[in-house]
């Protein structure tokens, strides 16, 4: 089941689908934040990173036109300021789907990320009727964890060397919203001051788990 890429709007903010003729503007975007996005880039324990950013578009339609992704640019007043994909959507019993994202350093810290962040969830609960959307974050991902504090992503849990970036297995912490949560909207309920400012807390447990990786057994 293809699944149509919508344009969404807020403010400044446009969540557009991506085009192959993106490529070059996406690759100069990615190389000229390579030290910012180095530490959170997904990696491969198998092959090293390329930078084909025209083969992975090609694959984020693919996985569209299968019905699970949906691939956006972030624009800001009309300039490439990031990613974001919505992956791993399963339909039937489950009906869930995962975000992940990206914004280049010039656009940190102006509300940008939560908003596109917000505008994909509700179209996912509201037009595609996913039940459950899922984010999964670094501890030391500092920025990332502001993001789902401020949408009121509800924390989850620990998992542990859970997806490979930046050349090795590493721990992430685990938020999520089912759409009986925010039957008004995430974007509306942020915008009105509604989000519960312990949902995202992460356990004092969990905390101190992330602090000391699992030692890897060289046997």
């Amino acid at each position: 089941m293809a699944i149509a890429i919508p344009t969404l709007h807020e403010g400044d903010v446009t969540l557009r689908p991506v085009r192959l003729r993106d490529d070059k503007a996406l690759e100069h975007a990615l190389m000229e934040n390579r030290g910012w996005l180095r530490q959170w880039e997904a990696t491969s324990p198998y092959a090293p990173m390329s930078f084909d950013t025209r083969s992975s578009i090609r694959s984020l339609l693919a996985h569209a036109r299968s019905g699970h992704g949906l691939p956006f640019l972030i624009e800001n007043e009309g300039e490439l300021a990031g990613q974001l994909n919505v992956s791993s959507i399963t339909w039937g019993s489950l009906s869930s789907a995962t975000i992940g994202y990206w914004v280049g350093e010039r656009f940190a810290g102006k509300a940008i990320t939560p908003i596109a962040v917000a505008l994909a969830t509700d179209y996912c609960f509201g037009q595609l009727g996913l039940h459950r959307m899922e984010i999964c974050i670094r501890p030391e991902n500092a920025p990332s964890l502001r993001v789902v504090e401020k949408l009121g992503f509800r924390y989850e849990g620990l998992r542990r060397r859970y997806i490979h970036i930046n050349g090795d297995w590493r721990d992430h912490y685990c938020f999520a919203l089912v759409a009986e949560e925010v039957r008004q909207g995430v974007l509306r309920r942020w915008r009105e001051g509604a989000v519960s400012s312990e949902a995202a807390m992460v356990s004092v447990l969990d905390r101190a788990a992330a602090a000391h990786p699992l030692p890897v057994s060289d046997r």
